[in-house]
This record gives structure tokens, sequence and C-alpha cells, in this order.
């Protein structure tokens, strides 16, 4: 006989502060921590970070971050406040809609059925975007760089990864034409794909999710020449061509006020 994985009642937290957050870490580990009974599986680590930014002109000043392995299946949320609890209650919020979103799929999996399009929809839920910090231009850096295998997904599956790791874009490789691409939350389908070199849509891998599918291939830019054009557009992030690596790379404003920059991890010749 088959048994399901036990689901755990509550959840041991990791937190990390930076910044004066008297109390903060506590609150945390037992806000966070009752959301495992949402989980549905196993829960093998969860993190938080409180970060209080030092300015004192930020109007939310603190941005909670959390991660969560439910099960080898990585769930994410993020969230700002006045302060500390404010900023963990809505953090507690926004992990138990990824939570609830992964149960969803894994009962549809378990019953044989693959999710609608509508699991990927966020009509119903609050839009998240992060106001950043208005830094000067001039003081403006590429202060994190995060580099990653890119999956080969198809459109609906980078959009189920995008909406359990509460991103508001999602770098991947496209499984259909093999390209690195970019799916974001825009349009009027709420959805929108861009790659490095648009094709026809005959060349997608199957997918049901309606989306926006952008005819503009990427800028072919250096990561600073990626800056400046950031900045000129006035965009939250950039998805282009990284003629230094030769793939696809997005550049995104981080809520400091610094830039972020995402890239595929190099792989290794055999």
């Amino acid at each position: 006989m088959t048994h399901e994985p036990e689901t755990p009642t509550v959840m041991d937290v990791e937190v990390t502060t930076r910044g004066h957050l008297p109390g903060a870490g506590d609150y945390a580990r037992d806000k966070i921590g009752k959301l495992a009974r949402l989980a549905g599986r196993p829960v093998l680590w969860a993190h938080v970070k409180l970060t209080r930014h030092g300015d004192p002109e930020v109007e939310r000043p603190v941005v909670a971050q959390v991660n969560v392995n439910v099960n080898g299946r990585l769930v994410r949320a993020e969230a700002e406040g006045i302060n500390a609890r404010e900023a963990i209650d809505r953090l507690a919020d926004r992990l138990r809609l990824r939570l609830n979103r992964l149960e969803r799929l894994w009962e549809a999996r378990r019953g044989g059925s693959v999710p609608g399009p509508h699991e990927w929809r966020h009509g119903n839920e609050p839009t998240h975007r992060r106001a950043y910090f208005p830094r000067p231009e001039d003081e403006r850096q590429i202060i994190r760089h995060k580099s990653f295998t890119l999956h080969r997904l198809t459109v609906d599956e980078a959009a189920e990864e995008m909406g359990l790791l509460d991103y508001d874009f999602h770098l991947f490789t496209e499984a259909g034409s093999g390209q690195d691409s970019v799916l974001y939350r825009s349009g009027p389908t709420g959805h929108r794909l861009a790659r490095l070199t648009p094709a026809g849509p005959h060349e997608l891998a199957p997918f049901e999710l309606p989306v926006t599918i952008s005819d503009q291939p990427a800028p072919r830019l250096t990561p600073a020449e990626a800056v400046d054009r950031l900045n000129l557009i006035g965009l939250p992030f950039l998805f282009f061509f990284d003629t230094k690596r030769g793939r696809g790379a997005v550049l995104y404003h981080r809520y400091d006020g610094h830039y972020g920059l995402i890239t595929p991890a190099e792989v290794e010749a055999p």
C-alpha cells in the first residue's frame, strides 16, 4: 500500500536579519512555521530573510523574504512593510497563496489530470510589484548576480514556476524552440512571452495559457549597456541578449535602488 507523505504541523524556520529588528526573528518563526499544515508534503527546510532599509525616506523600509523547500519543490514569497510585523504578516499571506497553489497542482496531478490555464491566472490575486528605492542613477550598481541552470519548460510550466516563486518574470529555456525566453505579467492576456529571436508560434511547445507573444527580438547588449537601456525605458526589468555570455539575461531593479542580474549558468564541457 502506498502511503502519502505525512503533512507537517509546524516547520522549523531559519531566520536571518539585517538591520535593527528586535523580536522580528521570533515573530517570523512563529508566523511562518504555522503554515506547514498547508504544505501537504514534508518541508525540507525554510528560510526567512528580514532586511531593514537604512534610508529613512523609504516608505516601507522592512523587506521580508521566504524560501521553503516542500518535498523538493521550491516555494518563495516576499513582501514589505512599514515595520517588521507588517512585513511578516504580508509575507505569511503571500506564502499561504503559494502553498495553496502548490497543493492544487499536486491534487490535480494525483488525479491524473493536467492543471488548466486558470491555475496560473492571477485575476483573484493582488498584483505584487515591489517599489524600489529611487536611488540616483550615478549611485546604482549591479550588486546581485544570480546564475542558475535554465530548465527546458513549456509556457505552462514556466507560468507554474513563476507563480510558485512569486516572481513578476521568469527566465527559462522554452522547450519547443530551445531559446532563452522570459515570461512576464503584462498585456491583455495577463502574460507575455519574449524570446531572443522571435519566430512562428508553431515552434513553441504546446501550451494552454493565454499569452501574448512579442514579435520583437531581444536587444543585444553588454550588462553595462543594459543598465543604460533600463534607465532609459523606466521599466522594472529588461530581457536582453548578453553579448558577453552569448545567452539571454534579465537585468532588474532591486528594492534598494541597485540592480540585480540573472544569467544562465555556464555549462562545463564533458
